[in-house]
This record gives structure tokens, C-alpha cells and sequence, in this order.
């Protein structure tokens, strides 16, 4: 199966990229949306966070304590690594038994994360696309969409690495600005995955 990875900034607009392929027929694996559900039901996961936070990570019904993860790895890089170096395996478990569940019927598959290139979990991937975006149109979306100040979006924006800093590994791009029409890149990238993995089943 080709796998394509799909990541961009915060307020950069995957999400709405992603839907667009959906709309082709292409399955999307949301790994920041998995990750969550997973943290309630990957029991080797699920151990490792009691066992690196406490018991107390969990309540008595199984769910999340979402307060008391969030006390310790918030502003201290070290225990977020911790907590990544947990959770980032999981997920890519996921993601493979994803894909293995898909039928021959499905030409490629996306795989969207925010952290595509922190994780390096595009090294699961046959390539990668970026989403771009100006920072005051970011900044504005989030602001929008969350509620939030505009300290906050940057202080989120700073935990991720810089489109700079992404676009030295991505492989694609598409630009979210709201002047380039997002559905005529999405078409034009959709029939060259579509090419590649033609390709990639006949070798």
C-alpha cells in the first residue's frame, strides 16, 4: 500500500486538506485523534503511563486524567519526551494495523499529523505533503476557531517545528492561503499518488 504523510503547522488548514481527499475516496488515519483513543485502550500503553506518571494518570472508570498528564509534561520538555516516547510507538502500531485492514480496492492512504516530522513517523510514509500557510492568517485561524490569544497560538506554534524547518523534509506542498484554489493541488497530487502507487503494485 502507498502511504502518504500529511502534515503542517498549526492553522495551516490540514484538516480541511485532508478532507478533500476523503471526498476522492482516499482513507485518512488522524493520528493526533488516534492517539487519544489509544490512550485509553492500548494496554501496553496504557501501563507504560501509569508506570512513568502513577496510577493516578487514570481514573477508576479507565478514562484519561487528562489534569493530572497535563500538570506534569506542561513547559517541561524532559516528562513530555517521556510521554511522547510512550505514546509515538502506539500510534505507529496503529497505523500499520490501519493500513493492513485496508482493502485492495484503495489505490494510497494518508496518514495526518501534526508531528509527522517531530516523531519521524514520515519515515513510515512513501512520501509527504506540507500544508503552508502565512503566520497572521495561522495565527487568526486559531484564534478564531479556539478562543484564544494570539500568546497562546505562538507559544503552541513554538512547540512544532518551524515550515522552514518541515519543508527540508517535505516532499510536496500545498498552499493554504486562501488565493490558491486548495482543491486543484489536491487533484494534481491525487493523480500522481495515484501513478505512484499504480507503479509500486506492478514491481
Amino acid at each position: 500500500m502507498f502511504k502518504v504523510g500529511i502534515t503542517g503547522g498549526i492553522g495551516s488548514g490540514k484538516t480541511t486538506v485532508c478532507k478533500v481527499f476523503e471526498v476522492l475516496g482516499i482513507p485518512v488515519f488522524y493520528a493526533d485523534t488516534v492517539a487519544k483513543e489509544i490512550m485509553v485502550k492500548d494496554d501496553v500503553l496504557i501501563n507504560g503511563i501509569e508506570a512513568t506518571f502513577g496510577a493516578e494518570s487514570y481514573f477508576a472508570n479507565g478514562k484519561l486524567n487528562n489534569k493530572h498528564i497535563a500538570n506534569i509534561v506542561f513547559n517541561n520538555e524532559a516528562e513530555l519526551a517521556k510521554l511522547n516516547a510512550l505514546v509515538h510507538p502506539a500510534v505507529f502500531r496503529a497505523f500499520n494495523d490501519w493500513g493492513n485492514s485496508m482493502p485492495n480496492t484503495v489505490p494510497y492512504t494518508l496518514k495526518e499529523a501534526a508531528l509527522l516530522f517531530e516523531s519521524k513517523s514520515y519515515t513510515m510514509c512513501d512520501t509527504t505533503i506540507l500544508v503552508t500557510a502565512p503566520i497572521e492568517l495561522r495565527l487568526q485561524r486559531v484564534m478564531e476557531r479556539d478562543g484564544v490569544t494570539e500568546a497562546q497560538v505562538k507559544a503552541r506554534m513554538d512547540k512544532q517545528f518551524s515550515d522552514e524547518e518541515k519543508a527540508k523534509l517535505a516532499v510536496h506542498f500545498i498552499v493554504n492561503d486562501e488565493k490558491n484554489a486548495i482543491i486543484e493541488q489536491v487533484f494534481a497530487l491525487h493523480n500522481h499518488f495515484l501513478a505512484k502507487a499504480s507503479a509500486q503494485r506492478n514491481l
